[in-house]
């Protein structure tokens, strides 16, 4: 069984084209904005058998065109991984296209074989400074830097995603950083820098958590123009969301 928290179709923001996006139950991050705060816990979500979601997939085919296919977000996807790795060879099976979107806070063994059968890698770094890292997430950045330096070893296409968020990873010097780190990598083919929100903190409420970020405005248009000039420095293909 798979714990799955919600499905959204026709997704247009969770890799290419018209997408099936699968949230699934658990995170091993803690992140301050996170705004699927009910999906954080392993216990909640609803086990459902693999064959209703590749069904589900299989429905919704018609909608994806050329480019479009399933994502699995969350949460977090490789928290499951031992249970997703035969759904996905379902998928594949089906040319259905699969996007993973991971913190890449997890790399075993299974968390390797579902990468390798994923056709794209939406990998979410939160920040490039360790310590801002951690007091976002509650965890420390290394694995996530050392899960990229896999998927590029393994000629697996990544797409780097980052939550621009003031006051918090919005600083000049730790997205230059990034940039310098991950430069030379070929198989990173876009950068998405997504605007803050705060579209969950209802969640919070509902759930009598703290949302401990209410004093932080949203971006501003000049705030993500200057950090899309920053990644651009690197980059040729970087997008807001």
């Amino acid at each position: 069984m798979i714990k799955v928290h919600s499905y959204e179709s026709l997704g247009t923001h969770d890799g290419p084209g018209i997408r099936l996006v699968v949230f699934l139950q658990g995170c091993n991050f803690s992140c301050l904005y996170c705004a699927n705060p009910d999906t954080i816990t392993c216990d909640g979500g609803v086990p459902t058998p693999a064959e209703k979601i590749f069904q589900k997939a299989i429905n919704e085919k018609p909608f994806f065109g050329k480019k479009g296919g399933i994502t699995f977000s969350g949460g977090e996807p490789t928290m499951q991984a031992k249970e997703l790795i035969p759904l996905f060879k379902k998928l594949k099976e089906e040319r259905i296209h699969i996007c993973v979107d991971t913190n890449g806070g997890i790399l075993n063994d299974d968390v390797k074989i579902l990468f390798s059968l994923a056709d794209i890698i939406l990998l979410d770094v939160k920040e490039f400074n360790p310590d801002r890292h951690f007091l976002l997430t509650q965890r420390d950045n290394n694995q996530t830097l050392l899960t990229a330096q896999w998927l590029e070893s393994n000629s697996i296409p990544i797409w780097l995603r980052y939550v621009l968020v003031a006051g918090y990873s919005d600083f000049e010097e730790d997205i230059l950083a990034l940039c310098e780190h991950f430069k030379a990598y070929n198989m990173l083919q876009r950068i998405e820098i997504l605007p803050y929100h705060t579209l969950g903190i209802h969640k919070y409420e509902s759930l009598g958590m703290p949302y401990l970020l209410s004093s932080v405005q949203q971006n501003t248009t000049e705030q993500l123009k200057h950090a899309q000039l920053l990644f651009s420095r690197y980059f040729k293909t970087v997008h807001v969301l």
